[in-house]
């Protein structure tokens, strides 16, 4: 199970850069709310966001879903080869983002590579390696699209260096998006490989 390379320290960083700015002016606006289903690839960069060694901030590690239920089941999605995206939780932080958590297992008969998931971009593939930094949020009635977020050095604020994942093995992940505004509470959620779900936003 993959470890999440994240802390509290780099949360909070991200909450009072994103305090400091519109949330709008994190997005980037999608002319028909969102890409094809099994596609979902960044189309444009996330804005950088102070890291913590900038700050000089100490950072721990923390496992990812620590903190979440692992029998809560908010949507699935069927990827290629038997792997299967089951999400546990969607929570928007008062810091100005939305996290979420799910696990993917593979439930087929061969070792499956977990590459494809960063999408295609190449700033986000040099700098976060099998990862799920390629996730997408779309509010279909807003038209924007909300990327993953990253510090100045490109690194996701979310789940990286996930090993290929043998049969029957899983990987916990996360992500961490701008959010959107408060008034939308659903949006369709999109990781490369895997089909489109609709995800509703607690909190």
């Amino acid at each position: 199970m993959s470890m999440r390379r994240t802390t509290t320290a780099r949360r909070a960083t991200v909450a009072a850069a994103m305090a400091a700015a519109f949330a709008l002016a994190l997005v980037g606006c999608g002319d028909d709310g969102g890409d094809a289903p099994g596609t979902g690839s960044a189309k444009t960069s996330a804005p950088a966001s102070p890291s913590p060694e900038d700050k000089g901030e100490q950072q721990n590690d923390t496992a990812a879903g620590e903190d979440v239920d692992p029998d809560a089941k908010l949507a699935e999605a069927r990827g290629q080869n038997g792997l299967t995206l089951v999400i546990n939780q969607v929570k928007r932080d008062s810091g100005g983002f939305v996290t979420v958590q799910g696990v993917i297992k593979n439930s087929g008969d061969t070792t499956q590579n977990t590459s494809n998931w960063v999408g295609q971009e190449s700033a986000l593939v040099a700098k976060n390696p099998n990862s799920v930094a390629g996730a997408t949020l779309v509010d279909k009635a807003g038209k924007k699209n909300y990327y993953v977020l990253r510090d100045t050095d490109g690194r996701c604020l979310c789940t990286t260096a996930i090993v290929p994942l043998s049969p029957d093995d899983s990987a916990s992940i996360f992500m961490q998006f701008p959010a959107p505004p408060q008034e939308t509470t659903e949006v369709d959620f999109t990781l490369p490989t895997f089909a489109t779900t609709s995800l509703k936003i607690s909190g």
